[in-house]
């Protein structure tokens, strides 16, 4: 059965993720270390999972379980790159779709990121989500939940 991972902490979109996942009856696992809290939506179809505090352990988490099958939510490039590799999908919350394609690219940017905070360099973070992002990213995930699904067929 096709569940759906998400990389709780700071999702910003995780009524977007219920919705579809209650649609169509599937399993949410919101995977936090707990460093921002957020209260439990109490629907039978979404898992609460805390994991210790630490770099990449919530991203181990989903990494060691997701499957072919499922569906990843994050914005972390190298978590979605880890279920790429597992030939799952990954979605950002802006409604972007990791794919073979981009994913490389994607790493490369944020190397170079890194890279301009190290030596000073003034970085902007991800803007504020906006309604047509919201409506962007149910659409993106619709879309890759759908497909699961069929493939799991």
């Amino acid at each position: 059965m096709t569940e759906i991972y998400v990389d709780a902490d700071a999702c910003p979109v995780r009524d977007e993720v219920y919705r579809v996942a209650g649609r169509l009856n599937l399993v949410v696992h919101l995977v936090s270390n707990g460093s921002r809290p957020f209260r439990p939506p109490g629907l039978p179809n979404v898992r609460m999972i805390t994991v210790a505090e630490g770099a990449d352990i919530a991203d181990d988490w989903i990494a060691d379980r997701i499957t072919a099958a499922d569906v990843c939510v994050t914005s972390d490039i190298p978590l979605a790159a880890r279920c790429l590799a597992k030939a799952a999908r990954a979605v950002a919350p802006s409604g972007h779709v990791w794919t073979a394609d981009n994913i490389g690219s994607a790493l490369a940017g944020r190397e170079v990121a890194r890279y301009l905070r190290e030596i000073g360099a003034a970085t902007s973070g991800p803007p504020p989500m906006a309604k047509a992002a919201r409506s962007k990213f149910l659409s993106a995930l619709d879309t890759l939940v759908m497909a699961a699904v069929r493939q799991r067929r």
